[in-house]
């Protein structure tokens, strides 16, 4: 079904000590040609100005506990309330909103009864370095693409490739497929965009909505997404069973990597670049064996260490 004349477009922006950052996001949704009927910010308990920011902004700002918080559960919390949306954009507390149609662009993609899901082109933030700079320009390419499931014959995984930092979803296709799957400790987006492309829905790369979202991650910080990856390729074994891996898509990236780093006078950097890679791919098979480490080494090494708690990563020795 496509998008009624008088759609309702709910926005929700998940915080937690957003700082400065709130003021470019609130700019950026203010801007806006197309502004939602609703915008709901869940917030997981902070202390630095940020609910009084967006509740200023004409947010409906909701407290979550911090301690229960889970990637999947907590979103899904949002769409259960968004009763009256047909269209539920997600938006992390740290992506600015590029232009004027940004929102509008991304959402005019669900005028299409086919899409169940569009996410938008994630550029680098002002001052990122090579490293970084080519982390988004790989991921989120000039030229956007609708992906259905038989494309996963040709992309393997890459076919389910979704972002929540800028996320646009029929609100009646998520519900369809069961809502964002909890406990989830990373990745909700790329599971219910998988599991959209099984029921028949298309995935949209929306290359012309633009938001400003990139991270200075340290080595650490991206051996803990990775690790994070690895276990969620475990918890969710269907997901590379239906969709197969990405093919030689991590070769193709560092060759990529390098050969951007040389033309860019960063030539210096492809050392750190090459180890950056190296600790990604041993913390991704280190969270695929998770169940083989007590529990503590997996908080420590996790970037979501409250996953761990509360009866999630049942799996992990104790």
């Amino acid at each position: 079904m496509s998008l009624p004349d008088t759609a309702v477009t709910a926005l929700v922006t998940l915080t937690l000590n957003a700082g400065t950052t709130a003021v470019a996001v609130i700019a950026g949704v203010q801007s806006q040609r197309l502004q939602p009927q609703v915008w709901l910010v869940l917030d997981s308990g902070s202390s630095d100005g940020t609910v009084q920011a967006f509740t200023q902004a004409g947010a409906d700002v909701v407290p979550v506990d911090r301690a229960l918080f889970d990637h999947a559960a907590t979103r899904q919390m949002a769409v259960d309330r968004l009763d009256g949306a047909d269209a539920v954009v997600f938006m992390t507390q740290d992506a600015a909103l590029a232009d004027a149609d940004a929102l509008g662009t991304l959402v005019a993609c669900l005028e299409d009864p086919r899409i169940g899901v569009a996410y938008g082109r994630q550029v680098p933030r002002p001052g990122a370095g090579a490293i970084e700079r080519h982390a988004r320009l790989f991921n989120y390419p000039d030229a956007g693409a609708v992906h259905m499931m038989d494309d996963a014959a040709r992309l393997g995984i890459k076919a389910a490739f979704c972002s929540n930092s800028f996320a646009a979803w029929r609100r009646s296709a998520l519900l369809s497929v069961g809502g964002f799957p909890s406990p989830c400790i990373l990745g909700e987006d790329m599971l219910t965009a998988a599991r959209l492309l099984q029921a028949g829905y298309g995935v949209v790369y929306c290359a012309d909505a633009h938001v400003v979202h990139s991270h200075a991650l340290t080595a650490g910080g991206e051996a803990r997404r990775y690790f994070d990856t690895g276990v969620m390729h475990v918890d969710n074994a269907w997901l590379l069973e239906a969709f197969g891996s990405a093919g030689g898509e991590g070769i193709r990236f560092v060759w990529s990597e390098v050969r951007y780093l040389a033309t860019r006078g960063a030539v210096l950097r492809i050392p750190e670049a090459l180890v950056r890679d190296v600790v990604k791919l041993a913390a991704y098979h280190l969270g695929r064996a998770y169940r083989l480490l007590p529990r503590d080494w997996c908080r420590r090494m996790s970037m979501n260490p409250g996953y761990w708690d509360h009866g999630r990563g049942d799996h992990a020795t104790t």
